[in-house]
């Protein structure tokens, strides 16, 4: 086995023959973003520790188990683990809230956490998510699902389902609480050692829970929405009503709670069947007391998340296409070195015109260098050598289907290459001379 450093458990490398999946998904989710009016914003990649503390919740696993964090200096940081909080910071500290609300705003960032990787769930993964803040209308919990779900459909996923709950405001959820102990607590000594700290300090984290015997134990748990108040109850059905109205399908699952104590009311994932166990490809809600939390005023608040790898690995798997690679639009052969200034300079003339072109650095013969085209899938090859530049002409072969024709270097002939038309005699200017 080769003995060279590999990267770090739980991470990936993104290669150049993947790339284009990648650019693919990204290009969908920021022209979905911002035809919803979302403007990008960008954040630091760690953060005080104290915020995710105070926003994520410390009896969370996020906080509990799965953060990176470093103290320098005295200062603890933590590197993110999700994109809401720093993003609810930054709108603070800059004054966005204090602006005309709604605020609208959408990232696409790592994100780090310490846990078991599997499929779709790396210790280093990559969101893209969205953020606005300052409506407590029902109707943009259906525009937040609606921007997910246009992204999802654009992407052509199928056999994604919308699970969507209401975990009510803080007045309600502390009965819902209180009916979670008394059901719970029989059954203390069967709980994992984690679910028997949560029982005391956050018994919906028990729902939560990824052991199978505290599964089984929570199967018959009383459910959130038999204790919503008046107000959250109406608003969860104006969400389902305008969800209706939108033409958006969705189960309505009393189980989902999310990890993130930030939540209120509207939460919702959806979810797919095509990646095996970790199926959630996209999960949000609101969270109207966060910024309040962080130390601004009372400001509602919502969004969601998705992971990157997890939607590029569901397009894979039900066998979705994506953006074509970037590939060598004109491959210039010089056939010996007398002809490498000129194909050079006719390289570059090219690229100001945005056209991908290459040739030769290697000192291949003109044999390795067709290879060489071949493997990297170029479109066009222009061949020069001393006899053609002497008589202003090349040697031009379409590699997708063989043909191949003389053309004069002094002259205002064309050939296309990615749609663009190209006037040679423009491209070697004094050196066609």
């Amino acid at each position: 086995m080769a003995n060279y450093l590999k990267r770090p458990n739980g991470t990936e490398d993104v290669t150049p023959a993947q790339i284009h999946k990648w650019h693919t998904v990204e290009q969908v989710v920021r022209q979905t973003a911002e035809s919803f009016g979302f403007s990008e914003m960008r954040i630091p990649t760690f953060e005080t520790t104290e915020l995710f503390q105070r926003s994520v919740g410390e009896t969370t696993d996020v906080v509990q188990k799965e953060m990176y964090s470093v103290i320098a200096k005295e200062t603890q940081f933590t590197l993110r683990p999700e994109g809401t909080a720093g993003t609810i910071r930054a709108m603070l500290q800059n004054g966005m809230l204090a602006e005309a609300l709604p605020q609208k705003v959408y990232y696409i960032l790592s994100c780090f956490r310490h846990e078991r990787p599997q499929a779709g769930r790396l210790r280093e993964f990559h969101q893209f998510g969205i953020e606005m803040a300052g409506s407590q209308s029902p109707y943009a919990d259906a525009e937040v699902i609606l921007t997910a779900r246009t992204v999802l459909n654009t992407l052509g996923l199928k056999d994604i389902v919308l699970n969507l709950n209401s975990i009510g405001c803080p007045a309600c959820r502390a009965k819902y609480q209180e009916a979670l102990k008394a059901y719970f607590e029989p059954h203390r000594d069967a709980l994992c050692e984690t679910c028997q700290e949560r029982l005391v300090r956050n018994p919906m984290r028990l729902l939560d829970c990824k052991s199978a015997e505290d599964q089984a134990i929570a199967k018959d748990a009383p459910v959130i929405l038999d204790y919503l108040c008046e107000e959250c109850k109406e608003h969860f059905e104006a969400v389902k009503s305008a969800l209706t109205e939108m033409g958006i399908e969705y189960v309505v699952n009393p189980r989902i709670v999310r990890g993130l104590d930030y939540y209120t009311k509207t939460v919702f994932e959806f979810i797919t069947t095509s990646i095996g166990a970790q199926g959630t490809v996209c999960a949000g809600g609101r969270y109207d007391g966060l910024i309040e939390q962080l130390g601004g005023q009372h400001i509602p608040a919502l969004g969601f998340g998705m992971g990157l790898e997890r939607l590029i690995l569901t397009m894979e798997k039900q066998g979705l296409s994506f953006m074509e690679p970037s590939v060598c639009n004109v491959y210039l052969a010089p056939m010996d070195d007398s002809a490498r200034p000129a194909a050079l300079k006719f390289a570059n003339a090219l690229r100001e015109m945005g056209v991908r072109a290459e040739f030769d650095l290697l000192g291949r013969t003109f044999k390795a260098q067709m290879k060489y085209a071949n493997k990297i899938a170029a479109k066009y090859l222009v061949v020069l050598g001393s006899n053609e530049l002497e008589q202003g002409t090349g040697k031009l072969k379409n590699m997708q289907n063989g043909e191949q024709k003389e053309i004069r270097l002094d002259s205002a002939e064309h050939f296309t290459a990615d749609y663009t038309e190209i006037s040679l005699s423009e491209m070697l200017g004094s050196s066609a001379e």
